[in-house]
């Protein structure tokens, strides 16, 4: 999230003052093709409001950490009939995850159990797990994990005619770069990494830092992108607290003719 909550410093202050570009919120996406809504931050609603999309059928986890389902509530405020306490039949939306993440995604709980549960019950949501592929009216998805042990991720290819879109907005690594599936693809939407220089407080990442369990570097996601043959580079998940705004952003792709750094209400034809 850019700005930072009561941060002072000069991006979040450039932020607060010019907007978006410049202001940034949770890691989301959408694909029009078939209304699949990728991942609920806390500012989903907002995100929704401020957008074209008029209609939700899908919507699919790449995780479950905080800021990409923090936001899981927005189904029933796009749902809620308040007249009943159920949901417009018409607005109903239909929750796909592989299994992993299905087994676990009952841990996001709230006072009175489950959420999930609530949400089906009233019908909010429909849920439907699957193992490694699904077929979503034109488009081909398949599920690609990235396995830490119990934290796990998912990397998703998307694949429509002779389209194929890799999107990996979060803890990647170890990604796994022998799947032919993430070979060659026109898109790859990627979260850059860590910056290591120019940081808030003149901060440097030790060797042993956390973030390096799950994140590469920047260059080394540069390098990644390399290997597997990517087309077009779009870079998400940007970080406040790595100091840079969008003009530093802008400035880094002037150096590059196949990457772009993405913005709040960006759209991209594939």
């Amino acid at each position: 999230m850019i700005p930072k909550p009561l941060c002072q410093c000069s991006i979040c202050k450039e932020a607060r003052r010019k907007g978006v570009p410049y202001k940034r919120t949770g890691p989301s996406a959408f694909i029009h093709d078939e209304n699949i809504l990728i991942d609920t931050p806390a500012e989903s609603a907002h995100q929704l409001n401020k957008s074209s999309i008029e209609r939700i059928d899908y919507l699919i986890f790449s995780h479950l950490d905080p800021d990409h389902v923090e936001g899981f509530r927005v189904v029933e405020q796009i749902s809620l009939d308040f007249r009943t306490w159920q949901a417009y039949p018409e607005k109903q939306i239909q929750l796909i995850l592989p299994e992993p993440l299905g087994e676990r995604v009952r841990n996001i709980q709230s006072f009175y159990g489950p959420v999930i549960d609530f949400y089906v019950n009233s019908g909010f949501i429909k849920y439907k797990a699957f193992r490694r592929k699904i077929r979503i009216g034109s488009i081909q998805i398949t599920a690609i994990p990235v396995d830490r042990g119990d934290q796990i991720a998912f990397i998703y290819v998307f694949e429509k005619e002779k389209m194929r879109l890799v999107y990996a907005p979060c803890d990647i690594k170890p990604f796994p770069e022998d799947r032919e599936e993430v070979r060659g693809a026109d898109l790859l939407v990627i979260q850059p990494g860590i910056f290591e220089t120019k940081l808030k407080h003149g901060f440097t990442y030790p060797s042993d830092h956390i973030s390096r369990t799950t994140l590469y570097t920047f260059n080394e996601t540069l390098d990644l992108a390399k290997r597997i043959k990517a087309g077009e580079i779009l870079f998400i998940h940007l970080e406040e607290y790595w100091n840079r705004s969008y003009d530093d952003y802008l400035a880094i792709q002037e150096d590059f003719d196949n990457i772009t750094f993405a913005y709040d209400g960006m759209q991209i034809r594939v």
